[in-house]
C-alpha cells in the first residue's frame, strides 16, 4: 500500500531546502525559503536537521554555522535561541516540529544528519508520519533509530548501504535480491552519476517500480534536464528551483 506522503500529485517536485531565487537575501533552510516555496505552490521541501546543544531539531545542512553565518561551531555546540539570533536576518531558523505546524500542507523530505538528531527527531516526525519521509546516509544507525523512536510510519527512502547493494543487484539482475532490498523502502533519492558511476539506469528504475517504490533523482536545475528524466521514468525532481520545475513539469 503507498505511504500517504505521496499524493496524487505527479511528477513530484522537491523544493531542495526550500526555495532561494535570484536576488533573494535569505539563506536556505530558513523559514523565508519555506514560505518562498510555498508561495509558488510547491507541496514537497526537502531539507536537513541536525540537534542542537540544548535539544532542539533544527533544520540545518552543514555541521557548522560557517557558511550562513560565520560561526565556526557544530550546531551541537550552540542552543536554538542563538542560532534564531544568527538566522534572524537570513531568514529565520526553523525546528523540525515549527515546520510541520507552520506549513500545515506541506510535506517534508528530512535528511538526517547527525546521529544524535535521530531518535528526537524520529519522537517528532512520528506525530506527523503521514506528511514525512525520511532518509540519510546511515542505514543502520541513523534510519533504525528514528524509525524505533518514532510513534507512526513515516515513509522512508534508502541510505547508502542498500542504495550500493541495489546497484549491484541490478548490474547481476539479481531482480529477487532487489525486491527483498526494496521492500522497506518507500523511495530511491539518488543522483544520476556518483563521479565516474552511473546510479541511475533503466533497470534500477524497473526493479523500483515492480517493488512498489518511487525514484527521485538529486540535485536537477536544469529544465530539460527534468523533462528528459520524467521522460525515462523518474517519479520526482530535487531541485534548487523549484518554482521552474513546476512550471517546467506542471
Amino acid at each position: 500500500m503507498t505511504h500517504p506522503f505521496f499524493t496524487p500529485t505527479s511528477p513530484r517536485v522537491f523544493a531542495h531546502r526550500g526555495l532561494v531565487a535570484a536576488g533573494d537575501e535569505h539563506a536556505p533552510n530558513t523559514f523565508a525559503a519555506f514560505a518562498a516555496a510555498h508561495a509558488e505552490g510547491v507541496e514537497y521541501i526537502e531539507s536537513d536537521c541536525h540537534l542542537t546543544a540544548d535539544g532542539e531539531v533544527v533544520l540545518f545542512h552543514d555541521d557548522t554555522l560557517a557558511s550562513i553565518t560565520g560561526d565556526p561551531r557544530r550546531v551541537d555546540q550552540v542552543t536554538a535561541h542563538e542560532m534564531e539570533r544568527q538566522l534572524a536576518d537570513r531568514g529565520g531558523l526553523v525546528t523540525l516540529e515549527q515546520a510541520f505546524d507552520a506549513f500545515p500542507r506541506m510535506r517534508f523530505n528530512i535528511d538526517v544528519k547527525a546521529n544524535d538528531a535521530a531518535g528526537p527527531a524520529g519522537r517528532i516526525i512520528g506525530r506527523y508520519a503521514e506528511r514525512a519521509l525520511v532518509t540519510s546516509f546511515s542505514d543502520a544507525r541513523r534510519l533504525t533509530a528514528l524509525r524505533a523512536a518514532a510513534p507512526a510510519r513515516p515513509a522512508t527512502s534508502a541510505g547508502r548501504a542498500t542504495i550500493i547493494r541495489l546497484l549491484l543487484a541490478a548490474a547481476i539482475r539479481a531482480e529477487t535480491w532487489a525486491s527483498r532490498l526494496l521492500a522497506e523502502i518507500d523511495a530511491l533519492q539518488i543522483p544520476e552519476r556518483q563521479g565516474p558511476v552511473r546510479v541511475l539506469t533503466r533497470r534500477l528504475i524497473d526493479y523500483a517500480h515492480t517493488a512498489g517504490t518511487e525514484v527521485h533523482v538529486w540535485t536537477v536545475n536544469d529544465t530539460d534536464r527534468m523533462r528528459l528524466l520524467i521522460g525515462r521514468g523518474v517519479d520526482g525532481i530535487v531541485t534548487d528551483r523549484s518554482d521552474a520545475a513546476l512550471r517546467t513539469l506542471g
